[in-house]
Formats: C-alpha cells, sequence, structure tokens
C-alpha cells in the first residue's frame, strides 16, 4: 500500500485568488487542480500560469466534461494539463476521445452511477476514478460513512485508483486508514483555513502517519 497523494482543488472564480493560494503551498501539495469554478472563469490560462509556475507537478483540469471530450481535452492539454476530468454520465466514445488526448482521464462519480458502467470504463482503459461527496450533499447534512468506504473498496478492486473528495478534513483521513486512497481532493480544507501553509502540512503529516512516508 502507497502513500496517498495530496491534492488541492483550486475552485476560485479568480486566476489572481487561485494564484496566490496555490504559490503558498503548491511545493507541499503533490497535484495541482485547476477547479471547474476557475476552468469556468478564467479558462486555459489559469492552466498555462499554474504550469508554468510548477512545471514538475502534475495538473488536472477539472472540466466535468461531458461532451466534444476529444476536443476539450486537447484543449486543456495544450494548456498544460496533464489529466483531465470527464463526468460518469458522458458516454464512452466521449470518454474514449478525451482519453486519446491526456495523459489520464479521471472519472467523476457523481449521481447513479453503477458499478457495471465501472467495469466499462476499466475496459476501454480508464484507470482512475473520483468517488466524491459534492458541496450539495454536504450541505444537506450527508457526511462520509461505511456506505462510502465500501465504494471505494469495490472501486479499487475492480482496478482503480480511487481518488476521494468532498468536506475532507484532517480528521476525516483516519476513516480511510488500511485503505488503498491513491488521492485525497480537498479545497476549502486548505484554501479557507487560517493558514493554508499550516493547513497543506498538517494534511501532509496526517497521511504520512497513517499510510507512512
Amino acid at each position: 500500500m502507497t502513500r496517498p497523494n495530496l491534492q488541492i482543488a483550486l475552485d476560485h472564480n479568480t486566476l489572481e485568488s487561485a494564484l496566490a493560494n496555490v504559490t503558498k503551498v503548491g511545493d507541499i501539495v503533490d497535484i495541482l487542480e485547476v477547479g471547474t469554478i476557475l476552468c469556468l472563469q478564467e479558462g486555459n490560462q489559469a492552466i498555462r500560469c499554474i504550469k508554468e509556475i510548477f512545471p514538475e507537478k502534475k495538473i488536472v483540469a477539472d472540466t466535468k466534461c461531458a461532451d466534444a471530450g476529444g476536443t476539450v481535452a486537447k484543449n486543456v492539454a495544450d494548456a498544460g494539463a496533464d489529466w483531465m476530468t470527464v463526468i460518469c454520465c458522458a458516454t464512452l466514445p466521449t470518454m474514449e476521445a478525451a482519453k486519446k488526448e491526456v495523459e489520464e482521464l479521471q472519472v467523476e462519480l457523481y449521481g447513479d452511477w453503477t458499478f457495471e458502467q465501472a467495469e466499462s470504463w476499466r475496459a476501454i482503459g480508464i484507470k482512475q476514478a473520483i468517488y466524491h461527496q459534492s458541496r450539495d450533499a454536504l450541505l444537506s447534512g450527508e457526511t462520509w460513512g461505511e456506505k462510502d468506504l465500501t465504494k471505494v473498496k469495490k472501486l479499487i478492486e475492480l482496478g482503480f485508483n480511487v481518488s476521494v473528495t468532498g468536506g475532507l478534513n484532517v480528521e476525516t483521513l483516519k476513516l480511510f486508514e488500511g485503505i488503498d486512497v491513491y488521492t485525497f481532493i480537498t479545497g476549502r480544507g486548505i484554501t479557507a483555513a487560517k493558514d493554508p501553509v499550516q493547513a497543506a502540512n498538517d494534511f501532509k503529516n496526517e497521511i504520512v502517519r497513517i499510510w507512512g512516508e
């Protein structure tokens, strides 16, 4: 079992505010995500800027692409993104087209997806899945629990590198002890903290404590 990555989600409304955060913690975290909101607001300029500042880091374009997969993927790859997300309701042809243009494609799991669908994603060579507690679900009172852990474990058994995200804090991480999580993704857990650097280090230190170096 390897140590999970730590990924920051830059779900900012402006590139200026995203850069203010990422320049503080970019060297601490493992993966940098140009979040959906930032993609919509600032487009490929955000990807280019962040890749220029952190050329050695993996950059994710969180497009949650649902259609025109090849075009969207080529655009973000040309801007410097290594990985891109597609929404789980996208068709297999959309996913296949996107997969050809980026280093790796990640399927974001929302709503009523099935493990039968997940098997079809693996069959076309997709290796990464993101198990997501949505912001709206968390605001409505849902919390991480055994039902989530069971699904994460099954996705890992299917052969996915599984990232988890949605309202994570340092205390949440211990729920996943003993599970081969690929990446923990947090946005506001770092960016909304009084001290983002300390918050990023706290996440990283807890991951090391549980999973080792």
